[in-house]
């Protein structure tokens, strides 16, 4: 299941550069991360996406990676903020993800808009 709907670099892209270096290379932490933003993704929009994604117009399986590799870039972030100019930065970083990651969701809840992505 791990990376089904995203990638492990889009997640390390989007922590950012001063992203712990222990974390981003321990493949394990990263696929579990996977695994529970899959799961998280999937419940939140009452769709199983990982079963599903081969339904998937081409057009619209960016919006799941986007989602997912947030939410594990904010796993990554939070693993430890050290590495960051100030906590500021990394909470500033959090906090952009999420805006985002929220408004994927919502989009993602319409039955319209599922509709439209499955082939």
């Amino acid at each position: 299941m791990s990376w089904t709907l995203s990638t492990s670099g889009a997640a390390i892209l989007k922590a950012g550069a001063n992203a712990n270096a222990t974390i981003i290379a321990s493949a394990a932490s990263l696929a579990t991360w996977s695994d529970e933003a899959e799961g998280t993704l999937s419940t939140m929009t009452r769709k199983d996406w990982v079963t599903d994604y081969s339904t998937i117009k081409t057009n619209f399986k960016p919006i799941l990676s986007d989602v997912v590799s947030d939410m594990v870039a904010m796993k990554i972030i939070n693993y430890d903020m050290s590495g960051y100019t100030s906590r500021t930065e990394a909470q500033t970083m959090l906090d952009f993800l999420d805006d985002n990651v929220n408004a994927m969701v919502k989009i993602l809840n319409e039955d319209n808009k599922k509709e439209n992505m499955i082939t």
